[in-house]
Protein backbone atom coordinates (compact mmCIF):
# COMPACT_ATOMS: atom_id res chain seq x y z
CA UNK A 1 0.00 0.00 0.00
CA UNK A 2 1.36 3.23 -0.80
CA UNK A 3 2.93 5.39 2.42
CA UNK A 4 2.71 9.04 2.60
CA UNK A 5 5.82 9.69 0.36
CA UNK A 6 4.39 7.64 -2.21
CA UNK A 7 0.83 9.97 -2.12
CA UNK A 8 2.20 13.22 -1.41
CA UNK A 9 4.35 12.44 -5.00
CA UNK A 10 1.61 11.84 -6.68
CA UNK A 11 -0.57 14.71 -4.56
CA UNK A 12 2.41 16.94 -6.31
CA UNK A 13 2.47 16.09 -9.97
CA UNK A 14 -1.61 16.04 -10.01
CA UNK A 15 -1.80 19.61 -8.53
CA UNK A 16 0.33 20.80 -11.16
CA UNK A 17 -2.22 19.24 -13.63
CA UNK A 18 -5.60 20.04 -11.88
CA UNK A 19 -5.18 23.20 -9.38
CA UNK A 20 -6.98 25.96 -10.63
CA UNK A 21 -8.70 24.24 -13.29
CA UNK A 22 -11.95 23.52 -14.26
CA UNK A 23 -13.31 19.72 -14.88
CA UNK A 24 -14.89 19.30 -17.80
CA UNK A 25 -15.90 15.74 -17.67
CA UNK A 26 -16.25 12.48 -15.18
CA UNK A 27 -16.65 8.87 -16.28
CA UNK A 28 -16.94 6.65 -13.32
CA UNK A 29 -16.53 3.09 -15.30
CA UNK A 30 -16.56 1.17 -12.03
CA UNK A 31 -18.56 1.83 -8.36
CA UNK A 32 -17.84 -0.93 -6.81
CA UNK A 33 -14.54 0.11 -4.89
CA UNK A 34 -13.67 -0.26 -1.09
CA UNK A 35 -16.39 1.91 -0.69
CA UNK A 36 -18.81 2.64 -3.32
CA UNK A 37 -18.52 5.64 -4.99
CA UNK A 38 -21.34 7.54 -4.31
CA UNK A 39 -24.49 8.20 -6.75
CA UNK A 40 -24.11 11.70 -8.33
CA UNK A 41 -19.92 11.61 -8.06
CA UNK A 42 -19.61 12.81 -11.88
CA UNK A 43 -22.30 15.17 -12.05
CA UNK A 44 -21.22 16.85 -8.80
CA UNK A 45 -17.32 17.27 -9.56
CA UNK A 46 -18.54 18.36 -13.55
CA UNK A 47 -18.41 21.54 -14.22
CA UNK A 48 -16.37 22.54 -10.96
CA UNK A 49 -13.13 23.74 -10.85
CA UNK A 50 -10.46 22.57 -8.10
CA UNK A 51 -9.37 24.75 -6.32
CA UNK A 52 -6.71 23.00 -4.21
CA UNK A 53 -5.20 19.58 -4.17
CA UNK A 54 -4.30 18.43 -0.15
CA UNK A 55 -3.09 15.30 1.61
CA UNK A 56 -4.32 14.00 4.91
CA UNK A 57 -2.67 11.28 5.69
CA UNK A 58 -3.03 8.46 2.85
CA UNK A 59 -5.57 10.27 1.07
CA UNK A 60 -5.62 12.96 -1.39
CA UNK A 61 -7.87 15.78 -0.45
CA UNK A 62 -9.63 18.10 -3.92
CA UNK A 63 -11.17 21.28 -2.64
CA UNK A 64 -13.28 22.54 -5.23
CA UNK A 65 -15.02 26.09 -5.65
CA UNK A 66 -18.52 24.87 -4.06
CA UNK A 67 -17.46 23.52 -1.02
CA UNK A 68 -17.24 20.26 -2.31
CA UNK A 69 -14.52 18.10 -0.97
CA UNK A 70 -13.23 14.83 -2.92
CA UNK A 71 -11.15 12.16 -0.49
CA UNK A 72 -9.46 9.76 -2.32
CA UNK A 73 -7.19 6.65 -1.39
CA UNK A 74 -5.15 4.26 -3.54
CA UNK A 75 -5.56 1.29 -1.80
CA UNK A 76 -2.68 -1.41 -2.50
CA UNK A 77 -2.78 -1.09 -6.02
CA UNK A 78 -4.21 2.40 -7.50
CA UNK A 79 -2.87 4.42 -9.63
CA UNK A 80 -3.71 8.31 -10.54
CA UNK A 81 -2.09 9.07 -14.73
CA UNK A 82 -1.81 11.93 -16.22
CA UNK A 83 -1.56 12.23 -20.28
CA UNK A 84 -1.36 15.43 -21.26
CA UNK A 85 -2.55 14.82 -24.97
CA UNK A 86 -5.53 12.84 -23.93
CA UNK A 87 -4.17 9.76 -25.70
CA UNK A 88 -2.82 6.66 -23.90
CA UNK A 89 -2.20 7.25 -20.40
CA UNK A 90 0.87 7.43 -19.07
CA UNK A 91 3.47 4.84 -17.10
CA UNK A 92 3.87 2.63 -20.73
CA UNK A 93 7.64 2.06 -20.09
CA UNK A 94 6.49 0.67 -16.25
CA UNK A 95 5.87 -2.53 -14.58
CA UNK A 96 2.85 -4.10 -16.59
CA UNK A 97 0.73 -1.27 -17.93
CA UNK A 98 -1.34 -3.22 -19.69
CA UNK A 99 -2.55 -4.39 -15.63
CA UNK A 100 -3.82 -1.14 -15.19
CA UNK A 101 -5.26 0.23 -18.06
CA UNK A 102 -7.63 -2.89 -17.94
CA UNK A 103 -8.49 -1.50 -14.50
CA UNK A 104 -9.46 2.24 -15.14
CA UNK A 105 -12.19 2.93 -12.91
CA UNK A 106 -12.73 7.14 -13.30
CA UNK A 107 -11.18 9.27 -15.76
CA UNK A 108 -11.25 13.11 -14.93
CA UNK A 109 -11.11 15.51 -18.42
CA UNK A 110 -9.66 18.84 -17.00
CA UNK A 111 -10.40 22.14 -18.82
CA UNK A 112 -6.41 22.53 -20.08
CA UNK A 113 -6.74 19.10 -22.08
CA UNK A 114 -5.30 16.52 -19.95
CA UNK A 115 -6.91 13.53 -18.79
CA UNK A 116 -6.55 11.87 -15.36
CA UNK A 117 -6.99 8.45 -14.97
CA UNK A 118 -7.39 6.33 -11.79
CA UNK A 119 -6.57 2.72 -12.13
CA UNK A 120 -7.18 0.14 -9.29
CA UNK A 121 -7.04 -3.86 -10.05
CA UNK A 122 -7.90 -4.72 -6.61
CA UNK A 123 -9.86 -2.32 -6.06
CA UNK A 124 -9.11 -1.45 -2.30
CA UNK A 125 -9.29 2.33 -3.27
CA UNK A 126 -11.26 4.55 -3.22
CA UNK A 127 -12.98 8.09 -4.42
CA UNK A 128 -16.02 9.59 -2.02
CA UNK A 129 -17.01 13.33 -1.79
CA UNK A 130 -18.09 15.61 1.70
CA UNK A 131 -18.27 19.03 2.00
CA UNK A 132 -15.85 21.56 3.57
CA UNK A 133 -17.96 20.96 6.88
CA UNK A 134 -18.35 17.36 7.07
CA UNK A 135 -14.55 16.78 6.31
CA UNK A 136 -12.70 17.38 9.75
CA UNK A 137 -15.62 14.48 11.17
CA UNK A 138 -15.93 12.04 8.04
CA UNK A 139 -15.27 8.56 9.32
CA UNK A 140 -12.11 8.23 7.33
CA UNK A 141 -10.49 11.69 8.87
CA UNK A 142 -11.65 11.77 11.86
CA UNK A 143 -9.56 9.83 14.50
CA UNK A 144 -6.39 9.95 12.29
CA UNK A 145 -3.42 11.28 13.93
CA UNK A 146 -1.08 14.01 13.46
CA UNK A 147 0.66 14.72 10.14
CA UNK A 148 4.48 13.75 10.71
CA UNK A 149 5.62 16.87 8.46
CA UNK A 150 3.85 19.04 10.82
CA UNK A 151 5.02 21.37 13.49
CA UNK A 152 3.04 19.58 16.14
CA UNK A 153 4.82 16.17 15.63
CA UNK A 154 7.09 16.71 18.25
CA UNK A 155 8.86 14.25 20.77
CA UNK A 156 6.55 15.08 23.75
CA UNK A 157 3.96 15.10 21.10
CA UNK A 158 5.06 11.60 20.39
CA UNK A 159 5.73 10.27 23.38
CA UNK A 160 1.88 11.50 24.60
CA UNK A 161 0.61 9.25 22.04
CA UNK A 162 2.41 6.24 23.22
CA UNK A 163 2.24 6.42 26.38
CA UNK A 164 0.71 3.18 28.19
CA UNK A 165 0.75 1.20 24.95
CA UNK A 166 1.92 -2.29 25.73
CA UNK A 167 2.44 -2.63 22.29
CA UNK A 168 5.66 -2.99 20.08
CA UNK A 169 6.37 0.31 18.93
CA UNK A 170 6.54 -0.99 15.39
CA UNK A 171 2.99 -1.97 15.74
CA UNK A 172 2.65 1.33 17.64
CA UNK A 173 3.75 4.02 14.03
CA UNK A 174 1.78 1.46 11.74
CA UNK A 175 -1.82 2.60 13.87
CA UNK A 176 -2.93 5.66 12.12
CA UNK A 177 -4.10 7.36 15.30
CA UNK A 178 -0.74 7.59 16.19
CA UNK A 179 0.80 8.78 13.47
CA UNK A 180 -0.83 9.77 10.12
CA UNK A 181 0.38 8.25 7.18
CA UNK A 182 3.37 5.87 8.38
CA UNK A 183 3.35 2.32 7.23
CA UNK A 184 5.66 -1.00 7.32
CA UNK A 185 8.15 0.71 5.01
CA UNK A 186 9.35 3.84 7.03
CA UNK A 187 8.63 2.35 10.28
CA UNK A 188 11.05 -0.30 9.61
CA UNK A 189 13.63 2.68 8.13
CA UNK A 190 12.72 5.42 11.26
CA UNK A 191 13.49 2.83 13.81
CA UNK A 192 16.59 2.00 12.20
CA UNK A 193 17.45 5.46 12.06
CA UNK A 194 16.53 6.20 15.79
CA UNK A 195 18.09 3.07 16.71
CA UNK A 196 15.64 1.82 18.57
CA UNK A 197 13.91 -1.96 18.43
CA UNK A 198 10.76 -2.73 16.56
CA UNK A 199 10.20 -5.18 19.46
CA UNK A 200 10.79 -2.01 22.30
CA UNK A 201 7.15 -1.59 24.25
CA UNK A 202 6.10 1.77 22.72
CA UNK A 203 5.60 3.07 26.30
CA UNK A 204 8.76 3.15 26.77
CA UNK A 205 9.51 5.74 23.60
CA UNK A 206 9.60 9.04 25.98
CA UNK A 207 12.22 11.62 26.61
CA UNK A 208 15.43 11.47 24.46
CA UNK A 209 13.68 8.14 22.36
CA UNK A 210 11.04 9.94 21.43
CA UNK A 211 12.55 12.71 19.87
CA UNK A 212 15.03 10.72 18.40
CA UNK A 213 12.47 8.78 16.43
CA UNK A 214 9.86 11.70 15.75
CA UNK A 215 13.06 13.26 14.03
CA UNK A 216 13.85 9.91 12.42
CA UNK A 217 10.18 9.69 11.14
CA UNK A 218 10.46 13.38 9.95
CA UNK A 219 14.02 12.21 7.99
CA UNK A 220 12.74 9.33 6.54
CA UNK A 221 9.94 10.56 4.95
CA UNK A 222 11.25 13.90 3.23
CA UNK A 223 14.23 11.82 2.24
CA UNK A 224 11.81 9.71 0.50
CA UNK A 225 9.41 12.36 -1.10
CA UNK A 226 12.57 13.72 -2.43
CA UNK A 227 13.00 10.55 -4.35
CA UNK A 228 9.47 10.12 -5.12
CA UNK A 229 8.66 7.55 -2.90
CA UNK A 230 9.33 3.63 -3.03
CA UNK A 231 8.68 1.70 -6.20
CA UNK A 232 8.23 -1.97 -5.42
CA UNK A 233 5.08 -2.38 -7.20
CA UNK A 234 2.56 -0.26 -8.37
CA UNK A 235 3.55 3.00 -7.50
CA UNK A 236 4.14 5.58 -10.24
CA UNK A 237 4.30 9.03 -10.43
CA UNK A 238 1.15 10.57 -12.05
CA UNK A 239 4.09 11.30 -15.53
CA UNK A 240 4.54 7.85 -14.89
CA UNK A 241 8.38 7.96 -13.26
CA UNK A 242 9.03 4.77 -11.06
CA UNK A 243 10.13 6.77 -7.63
CA UNK A 244 13.86 5.34 -6.37
CA UNK A 245 14.09 5.74 -2.72
CA UNK A 246 13.72 1.91 -2.60
CA UNK A 247 17.81 2.35 -3.63
CA UNK A 248 18.39 3.86 -0.29
CA UNK A 249 16.48 1.21 2.02
CA UNK A 250 18.66 0.94 4.79
CA UNK A 251 17.08 -2.62 6.61
CA UNK A 252 13.55 -2.60 4.70
CA UNK A 253 14.00 -6.22 2.11
CA UNK A 254 17.52 -6.38 3.04
CA UNK A 255 17.03 -9.30 5.24
CA UNK A 256 20.80 -11.32 5.68
CA UNK A 257 22.51 -8.44 4.51
CA UNK A 258 25.25 -6.59 6.51
CA UNK A 259 23.83 -3.28 8.38
CA UNK A 260 25.20 -0.18 6.61
CA UNK A 261 25.57 1.58 9.83
CA UNK A 262 27.67 -0.64 11.65
CA UNK A 263 29.85 -4.12 11.61
CA UNK A 264 27.76 -6.55 13.38
CA UNK A 265 28.38 -9.81 12.26
CA UNK A 266 24.47 -11.04 12.00
CA UNK A 267 23.61 -8.42 9.67
CA UNK A 268 19.52 -7.26 9.00
CA UNK A 269 16.97 -9.60 10.27
CA UNK A 270 13.44 -9.91 9.45
CA UNK A 271 10.69 -11.13 12.31
CA UNK A 272 6.84 -10.88 11.92
CA UNK A 273 5.01 -8.56 14.00
CA UNK A 274 0.91 -8.45 14.14
CA UNK A 275 1.08 -10.26 10.33
CA UNK A 276 3.90 -7.37 8.97
CA UNK A 277 7.54 -8.43 7.91
CA UNK A 278 10.13 -6.30 10.46
CA UNK A 279 13.83 -5.74 9.45
CA UNK A 280 15.99 -4.65 11.56
CA UNK A 281 19.37 -4.78 13.10
CA UNK A 282 19.73 -6.20 16.93
CA UNK A 283 23.14 -5.12 17.09
CA UNK A 284 22.16 -1.07 16.24
CA UNK A 285 18.65 -0.67 17.76
CA UNK A 286 17.89 -1.43 20.95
Amino acid sequence: MPELPEVETVRRGLAVAMEGRRIEGVEVRRRDLRIPVPAGFAERLQGRTLLHLGRRAKYLVGQFDDGTVLLAHLGMSGRILIDPAGGEAAGAGNVDPGRHRDHEHIVFRVGNGTTVRFSDPRRFGLMTLTDEDGFPDHPLIRNLGPEPLSADFTGPALAARLEGRRTSVKAALLDQRVVAGVGNIYACEALHVARLSPRRTAATIRGVRAARLADAVRGVLRDAIEAGGSSLRDHVAPSGELGYFQHNFKVYGRDGKPCPDCECAAGIRRIVQAGRSTFYCAARQR
